[in-house]
């Protein structure tokens, strides 16, 4: 049953991008975090426990996104481990839709693991940015968060239904480890885990751009080198589309108009929506005060404004860009080879 549930998802998600109907939304739990990295801005800007959304909350907004289609959830922070009601948060979103934990791991234990996938999580991953300890716990200000993200990845693959399948490293490319992907590409690989990528943002709401300092975009020779590197590592999970079109990003030429807003959008860890994550700050109202299904046509409605947006090319704006319109026959079909779960 658990597996016909899971192809049902899968279908009536497909059918959805096929019918241009919104599909992807970003789902901040909380903005606190245990660790301290130097290109995140939320863990600097949290807000109180009470004015985070609750479990009630969460349970509305999937009946909410289910009137509009089935949805791929990514479920974020800040880091969402340290909501001690995570596990019901997920089983909430995860009744009509395809939910994707990214953590930094540090408080997985088995038993959690085991609860999520449970609870109903599709993909599980785990932010892991270099393949030695020294570079990887400074980048987090937390000694030992190296072995304790390989140590989440190994809990989330023996408790995943489909293990590697539905665990993934997750890698942010940035100037400073760009060159060493292959390395950590052999480590998620000699794990039978899946691995996913995204450009460094520094252009976004409150992100930092500058020609200095450790947090710099990578030069655009690195979006070749991501193609090569797809074609090479079967378990990349990403689509092709997003990393033959990192040159053009990284080399500064426009990119096509952004879908964020009609086919993907953000809500904020207190309910407010808003296009995508890079605009945080220009929420069109919240959740907790009025209906989805407004609030998403108030974006859709100011679309024009944003699309010719050029503040990142990420992972989520690469996914909504390579599934949005119906998407390629190309695309359809990494989806459901390359990057299926079931």
């Amino acid at each position: 049953m658990t597996v016909l549930r899971a192809w049902k998802k899968d279908l009536s998600f497909t059918a959805g991008i096929v019918g241009k109907k919104p599909f992807q939304v970003l789902v901040q739990l909380t903005n606190k975090c245990n660790m301290r990295c130097s290109f995140c801005d939320f863990w600097p800007n949290v807000a109180p426990r009470s004015e985070e959304l609750s479990v009630s909350d969460y349970k509305r907004l999937s009946r909410e996104l289910k009137e509009l289609g089935t949805f791929l959830v990514s479920i974020e922070g800040g880091e969402p481990l340290v909501r001690p009601d995570l596990v019901p948060i997920v089983e909430a979103l995860s009744e009509h839709h395809v939910t994707a934990l990214f953590t930094n791991g540090w408080l997985l234990t088995r038993e959690l693991a085991r609860s999520l996938f449970d609870a109903g999580l599709v993909h599980a991953n785990v932010s892991i940015d270099y393949p030695d300890a020294e570079r990887h716990d400074r980048k987090r200000g937390l000694d030992g968060a190296f072995a304790r993200a390989w140590t989440a990845v190994d809990h989330f693959r023996f408790a995943a239904p489909r293990g590697g399948k539905q665990t993934h490293v997750m890698s942010v490319v940035m100037d400073d480890n760009w060159r060493d992907l292959p390395q950590l590409f052999e480590m998620s690989a000699a794990r039978s885990v899946g691995h996913q990528l995204t450009l460094l943002s520094v252009n976004g709401y409150r992100r930092k751009s500058t020609d200095e300092g450790p947090d710099r975009l990578p030069p655009p020779e690195a979006g070749r080198a991501l193609v090569e590197w797809h074609a090479k590592f079967q378990h990349i999970r990403m689509f092709r589309e997003y990393f033959s079109r990192s040159f053009d990003w990284l080399d500064g030429r426009a990119m096509p108009e952004c879908a964020a807003g009609v086919q993907s959008f953000n809500v904020d860890h207190v309910g407010a929506v808003s296009a995508c994550i890079e605009r945080i700050d220009e929420s069109v109202g919240s959740v907790k005060t009025a209906p989805l299904r407004d609030l998403v046509a108030a974006l859709a409605a100011r679309q024009s404004e944003r699309a010719q947006c050029q503040r990142c090319w990420t992972a989520c704006r690469g996914f909504a860009q390579s599934l949005s319109g119906g998407a390629s026959a190309r695309t359809l079909l990494e989806m459901t080879a390359r990057m299926r779960t079931t």
